[in-house]
């Protein structure tokens, strides 16, 4: 069993009074986790309630204080999985955890505009948040070695980190498929706003298309027959998901940077590839950079959320087309790295960019040294 990083954390603020809410895509090991913390309990103390069940989901709808009393009886860790799936659930915590002093509720959910959407206003002040991502290289190197991680890091850079890829790697491209084709898409399209699914699926190759690269909505808009305020709903509605997460450019000081750019990149390489279909090796590949690029980008946004690092992220480029590929802002200080899949490639931060912000750091990231920039 791979160890999460959010696991101690969990078991540190278990009892405090407060419901614990995990938000995280499917498929990524939400539901294991909380066997992992229910196996630590006093089974015969310990519920749990899947509100994919729809009668789980109808009994904890508009429900009244003893009928929660009554329907939680003497159990003290009551375990709620899909959490978003119930209809008012942010008022039927908020009845539990005011009447209910001494139980511990922990609630997951695939959804996060549907699950903090419903439970912001009711839970002010009552819980605290996690969000579980695929597993991190950080997570992973703690169960092989270093020397097992950098050898499957093709692997990994090819078919992502999703716990059943991970853990069955024979199987890796079915799993993938399955799960671009079907787990991905059953919050977005159960959105209300959502009509056209197949508009949907070529934004999406569009995006696999150009990860690394500057995006436009409007160019975005033609190459898939939407408006741009289309583009940018649907692309709202994927980071909402966890699907992908966007990138703004840096702009402070010189008079040629762009300053409305961004970039968007997917939380998982093996998504990446499955909406594409391209799970070719390396040596074949003509997106290799582009590959290293999201897999570095995302392990830092794990590795900073998980050991509560918080940074502003950005990338830079002027329309002279000099380039940093990564940044973060952290107290004043701008930390930039360009991210080199061959190690012999030079590279030196643009002359300009040190000039105007001379509070900064620069540093390569490469195979050579990536695990130390995420462990």
């Amino acid at each position: 069993m791979i160890k999460r990083e959010i696991l101690s954390s969990l078991k540190d603020r278990l009892f405090k009074g407060k419901v614990i809410v995990i938000t995280g895509p499917r498929q990524v090991g939400k539901t294991t986790l909380l066997k992992q913390l229910a196996a630590d309990q006093n089974n015969n103390l310990v519920i749990t309630l899947n509100c994919d069940e729809p009668d789980i989901s109808l009994l904890l709808q508009n429900v009244s204080s003893t009928q929660l009393k009554t329907f939680v009886g003497k159990h003290k860790l009551i375990l709620i999985d899909e959490a978003q799936k119930v209809e008012n659930i942010g008022l039927t915590l908020k009845l539990m955890i005011d009447n209910l002093p001494d139980i511990q509720i922990i609630a997951t959910g695939s959804s996060s505009f549907d699950l903090r959407n419903k439970l912001n206003e009711p839970l002010t002040g009552r819980k605290f948040e996690y969000h579980l991502y695929p597993f991190s290289t950080n997570e992973l190197l703690q169960h092989t070695s270093r020397i097992e991680e950098r050898r499957l890091l093709e692997h990994r850079m090819i078919y992502g980190m999703y716990p059943d890829v991970v853990n069955q790697p024979s199987d890796g491209l079915r799993l993938l498929r399955e799960l671009s084709n079907s787990y991905l898409f059953n919050d977005i399209l159960a959105y209300k706003d959502v009509r056209r699914p197949e508009e949907l699926n070529k934004l999406l190759t569009a995006l696999a298309l150009q990860v690394g690269s500057q995006v436009s909505y409007n160019e975005l808009g033609r190459t898939v027959g939407m408006d741009k305020e289309t583009v940018e709903r649907y692309l709202c509605l994927l980071e909402k998901v966890f699907v992908v997460f966007r990138l703004n450019s840096f702009s402070r000081n010189i008079r040629n940077e762009l300053k409305k750019s961004r970039k968007v990149y997917f939380y998982d390489n093996g998504v990446r590839n499955a909406i594409i279909n391209n799970f070719s090796p390396l040596a074949l590949r003509t997106d290799v950079g582009a590959l290293w690029e999201n897999f570095i980008i995302s392990e830092r946004i794990k590795y900073n959320h998980y050991h509560g690092i918080y940074v502003n992220s950005y990338f830079w480029r002027t329309r002279a087309q000099q380039e940093i590929d990564y940044i973060e802002e952290k107290d004043g200080v701008l930390h930039t790295f360009e991210l080199k899949w061959k190690e012999n490639k030079k590279a030196i931060l643009p002359a300009s960019f040190a000039s105007a912000y001379p509070q900064q750091s620069f540093e390569v990231i490469t195979p050579g040294n990536y695990l130390e920039f995420l462990v």
